[in-house]
Order: C-alpha cells, then sequence, then structure tokens
C-alpha cells in the first residue's frame, strides 16, 4: 500500500515540503535517463475542475526540466486524455509521468494537497471510466466528495483552487531546482 503524503497549501511553507517530497520520490523511484513529463488534468469549464489547466499553465511558464502536457490553451480532459498518453509514450521513451488532477475528498483536507507514488483515476468523483495516469499523482482537494460530484466541481471556490495551484506549481518548481538541465536528458 502507498502511502498518501497531505500538505496543508494555507500553510506558507508547504510548498516547499511538497517539493523536498516530491524530489525523494523521483530520486528513489525514476532511473536518470527517464524523461519527467507532468500531465496536468481537467477542464477551464468548470471552476473545481480548472486546477489542472492552471497548474500547467503557471508550469509552462516556469518549468525548464520538465515536460508539461495540459494547460488553459490545450487542456487535457475525458475526451483527449487517452490520445494525449497515447503521444506521450510514442513521443518519450520510458516517460515518468507526474499526474495532477482536482479531486473531491473529507471537508477537513479541503485545500490539502495530496502526493504519493502510484497512479491516480481522474474522472472518479464524477463517475467517469477513465485509466488510471501516473507514476507518481498529485492532487489538490477542491471540495467535499459527495453526489452529484459534477454539482460539487461547478460550486467551488476560485479561491480555494488559486490556493492549492500555486502551492503545487511552486512545489514542483522547488523540486525541478535539483534536477540536470532538460537537454542533458532528452538529448535535444
Amino acid at each position: 500500500m502507498r502511502k498518501t503524503i497531505y500538505f496543508d497549501a494555507s500553510d506558507q511553507f508547504a510548498y516547499e515540503a511538497l517539493g523536498r517530497e516530491l524530489y525523494h520520490l523521483l530520486e528513489s523511484n525514476r532511473k536518470s535517463t527517464q524523461p519527467i513529463v507532468i500531465l496536468c488534468i481537467g477542464t477551464d469549464r468548470v471552476t473545481g475542475d480548472s486546477l489542472g489547466p492552471l497548474v500547467g499553465h503557471q508550469l509552462h511558464a516556469s518549468a525548464n526540466n520538465f515536460i508539461v502536457y495540459g494547460n488553459l490553451e490545450q487542456p487535457v480532459h475525458a475526451i483527449n486524455l487517452v490520445a494525449t498518453l497515447d503521444h506521450i509514450y510514442k513521443e518519450y521513451e520510458n516517460p515518468y509521468v507526474i499526474a495532477i488532477d482536482a479531486s473531491l475528498g473529507s471537508k477537513d483536507h479541503i485545500g490539502y494537497v495530496t502526493l504519493r507514488q502510484g497512479p491516480l483515476k481522474p474522472g472518479q468523483g464524477i463517475s467517469k471510466d477513465l485509466p488510471a495516469i501516473g507514476d507518481i499523482s498529485i492532487t489538490g482537494i477542491v471540495n467535499i466528495s459527495g453526489r452529484p460530484g459534477a454539482f460539487l466541481l461547478q460550486n467551488t471556490r476560485l479561491y480555494t483552487v488559486m490556493k492549492l495551484v500555486n502551492c503545487i506549481t511552486l512545489g514542483i518548481n522547488h523540486a525541478e531546482d535539483f534536477f540536470p538541465p532538460l537537454d542533458s536528458i532528452t538529448g535535444n
């Protein structure tokens, strides 16, 4: 069983702890030749589900050593997820995928970021049957779980989402600082 680590995005130092833990997971589980692909899942048409595209949007401007898929301009969502995964695995040899998505959880965990080794199951909160994705998964708990999940995602505060987005983005940037430039891994 893989342990899930929780980070309170309201804590000003949460991103540093997230970055350290992410770096340790990458160092202990990834081969140095594997390119790191960050797959940000969600749609900007639903406030609660916009976490992935917003993280991707911010990382697109700041991540230099990681390959980022999914942002506000080109979101990765239920309709194009499988095609995007096919593209990633054709484009990169043995990529190490970090999957990022919004999630629903307990009332006490709203506003928390989760990190765990292993895949996430996108669309689970809204009863979508999508493939499990990622060697590492990061989620932002945007609202309380319950039925109907789609209604809860639509009625999520943007403030909560942005707090989580900032924590995740800063955490990834913090972890990235420890890695060599992308060109030395991909050979470009």
